[in-house]
């Protein structure tokens, strides 16, 4: 007879255990309800998630440490700007490799709200302020003509000249 209350004690236990994880990692979206930009928020979510970190939408998908990165991983966008061309072409391209991401995994109007919510949030935790080229609030963080070619946050180093801006700021 005291097998029963062991055996119970262990599954109520395993139980707790279990629910305590399955909370673990949901990240709310950070978006207002009533925001124009949630429903491209969950968008965002239910189809990048896996690759991409981007608190805005509650994601969590990118490596927080470059040695256990993986081949998958996306930009994070907490610490990466981004413009609305350059995001909608990768969402319409499959990225800028073609590789990883799939092409068109958001379209039509979804596309371009998910872009437009990318830009406009994108880099919330990035050091400094929006690199020239990657537009602003007063334009709809519209490309400019300095963002021609997709780049690294890595490729921000500086000039010959020392001023810091090599013409190229991060991109998605």
């Amino acid at each position: 007879m005291t097998r029963l209350p062991k055996s119970i004690t262990i599954i109520a236990a395993a139980l707790a255990v279990s629910v305590s994880v399955a909370a673990c990692g949901e990240q709310k979206i950070q978006v207002a309800a009533d925001s124009p930009e949630r429903h491209a928020a969950e968008v965002f979510k239910e189809r990048c998630a896996g690759c991409h970190t981007f608190n805005a939408a509650g994601t969590r998908g990118s490596a927080a440490n470059i040695r256990t990165r993986e081949r998958t991983d996306g930009p994070n966008f907490n610490v990466r700007f981004a413009c609305v061309e350059r995001v909608l072409y990768a969402i319409q391209n499959g990225g800028f490799s073609g590789a990883i991401m799939p092409g068109n995994i958001v379209v039509g109007r979804d596309a371009v709200a998910v872009a437009e919510f990318v830009s406009k949030y994108a880099g919330s935790e990035a050091p400094g302020g929006r690199p020239a080229g990657m537009g602003d609030e007063a334009n709809g963080y519209q490309c400019t003509a300095d963002t021609a070619e997709p780049s690294d946050p890595s490729e921000n180093q500086p000039d010959q000249a020392g001023s810091g801006d090599s013409g190229t700021g991060p991109g998605e």
